[in-house]
């Protein structure tokens, strides 16, 4: 199934699945189980984070998985509490000895926290670090266009990839123009919306009739096609199957505006405006 997935290509040349794996909050051996079940299933990128405490088992995963390390891809996360340059540099090195990787696909900072106003320093330490050769590929998560103007002016460098917070409540139709704009690939974190999932609302339910599959595929489908690169997580091997069996069905126009009318003003699952929401 890995040979069928499409793929986005990167503005620095580099390509990622449509669709990713998202690994939090998978932990010990059921975490490196389900991880294996994922890889084995076809999904070829792994999204971790050094806040996600699951970096080890991400790379036993891989391990453990025989799968040849350049078949599969590898992101994580730089956290708030390692913005200094130094501190960024050492991050991205500890996270390759946990993973026990020799490098990493994509490396993304985690929220811009602002206040503290050191993400250009983590901006400048990826940046290095790609010219090292460690990291593929370089990103940012939760940055609003301002953040990303910032880090683009400092540097002269434009993130391959932002990750936000995009399902059918909030679709974000804003931070995707200005994504397209800059040439940004957008990844999708809760990309089902977690427990507050539009499962059982009339545009998904209506679609998944239509299409003869899950809402879950419904919106994930609708993700595709909105440009975005999903990263669904579950720990069940039919529902990983499900989540990635996405590439035979299209939805129509009319589907994709209704589901997209979903939207509340501010269908944010908790309060993580990046502008206020800081994590370390």
């Amino acid at each position: 199934m890995a040979a069928t997935i499409p793929r986005y290509s990167l503005n620095d040349g580099t390509r990622l699945p449509a669709i990713g794996f998202g690994t939090y909050p998978l932990r010990g051996d059921d975490g490196t189980a389900a991880m294996v079940s994922a890889i084995e299933t076809g999904y070829r990128l792994l999204d971790t984070a050094v806040n996600y405490g699951n970096e080890a088992e991400v790379g036993a995963a891989v391990r453990q998985s025989g799968i040849a390390r350049e078949d599969v891809q590898i992101a994580t996360k730089i956290p708030g509490r390692h913005h200094e340059y130094d501190q960024a540099t050492r991050s991205v090195e500890d996270s390759l000895r946990t993973l026990g990787l020799d490098y990493l696909d994509l490396v993304l900072i985690h929220w811009p926290n602002p206040s503290v106003g050191k993400y250009r320093e983590a901006w400048r330490a990826l940046v290095d670090l790609r010219e090292r050769g460690l990291v593929r590929s370089i990103g940012v998560s939760n940055f609003t266009r301002a953040h990303l103007d910032d880090i683009i002016r400092d540097t002269g460098v434009t993130p391959a990839v932002n990750q936000i917070e995009l399902h059918p409540y909030f679709p974000q139709a804003e931070m995707r123009a200005v994504h397209a704009d800059l040439g940004i690939q957008t990844e999708s974190w809760s990309p089902l919306g977690k427990r507050s999932a539009p499962f059982d609302q009339q545009p998904v339910t209506d679609a998944a009739a239509t299409h003869g599959v899950a809402p879950s595929q419904v919106i994930l489908r609708w993700q595709y096609q909105l440009g975005a690169l999903p990263l669904p997580k579950s720990a069940n091997p039919e529902r990983q199957r499900q989540n990635l069996d996405v590439f035979g069905f299209e939805l129509t126009e009319q589907e994709m505006t209704a589901i997209s009318g979903l939207a509340r003003p501010d269908g944010r699952l908790f309060g993580g405006d990046p502008n206020i929401h800081e994590e370390m």
